[in-house]
């Protein structure tokens, strides 16, 4: 058994490692595993048959329900040994059958926020970065290298691809085959995922008033409605009244960070001369 601190409770049937690292008041349940070089913090609850493996710390608070997996080695054929890991920050909750996989090179790691929730058989694989009180519905999947940014929402059964980005307060509908950055505060759905709207609800949920939610929209329709290159759409917001703020600045950095470029709009729908032409 692992070293364990304060009044922890670990069931009689569980396996903690020697090398085990266990903070105060852990709880471990039946047939739960903590692996070889695991550091769990405060409070964390391992529910039974529960595992949680690698180079793997976990920070204080966190839940780990049945049969969910976190800091496995990784699924990536570049795999050539090391001690790649997984760092996880506090109150964060894994349900059941999620797989949470370490980084792929030795040295690097997969980093997760505070606050997060991952929902039954949810997957973030090598190296992916999630940042803080981040939703991934059941049976959604990040890929390798993804990045989530804060208050993000990811819908069930979505697929995001290798490298892709996902903006603050940006939300995935259910099923969306996510090949481009989605950037802040805005929908994508579909497949693959097109940019549908700003996310309004979601905003007004987090409190944004009128004003804020006025400038996100201008943001949107310079970048999707004003028939602007991504270029000159960048040109146009940098040069706005409001591009001192947060929100507007927001756009502009992830827009010019962008790797896989951010994701298309949604066409609009053909006019009555274009639907005959189809037809015909």
């Amino acid at each position: 058994m692992g070293a364990v601190t304060g009044n922890g409770e670990i069931h009689p049937t569980a396996i903690v490692s020697s090398g085990a690292t266990l903070g105060r008041e852990v709880r471990i349940g039946p047939h739960a595993y903590v692996g070889d070089g695991v550091t769990l913090g405060d409070g964390c609850v391992l529910h039974h048959h529960a595992t949680v493996d690698g180079f793997t710390v976990l920070g204080n608070g966190c839940e780990v329900f049945p049969h969910a997996c976190v800091g496995l080695k990784t699924q990536d054929l570049k795999y050539k040994g090391g001690r790649p890991g997984l760092r996880v920050g506090e109150r964060n909750v894994f349900r059941e059958f999620c797989t949470i996989h370490a980084a792929t090179f030795d040295g690097e790691f997969t980093v997760i926020g505070d606050g997060n929730l991952f929902l039954a058989y949810s997957h973030v694989a090598h190296d992916c970065v999630v940042g803080n009180r981040v939703i991934l519905s059941n049976n959604a999947t990040l890929a390798g290298h993804v990045r989530v940014d804060d208050h993000a929402i990811v819908g069930g059964l979505t697929a995001v691809h290798q490298f892709c980005r996902i903006g603050t307060r940006a939300m995935l509908g259910g099923c969306a085959k996510v090949e481009k950055d989605i950037p802040p505060y805005l929908i994508g759905d579909g497949n693959p995922a097109v940019i549908r709207g700003i996310n309004l609800i979601g905003l007004q949920r987090a409190g944004f008033d009128e004003d804020r939610i006025r400038l996100i929209k201008e943001a949107y329709r310079i970048l999707y409605r004003s028939g602007l290159n991504r270029t000159q759409a960048v040109e146009r917001l940098q040069t706005h009244p409001a591009a001192g703020g947060a929100d507007m600045a927001a756009f502009i950095e992830f827009i010019q960070s962008s790797q896989r470029g951010p994701a298309p709009g949604l066409r609009a729908p053909a006019g009555p001369d274009q639907d005959k032409k189809t037809a015909s």
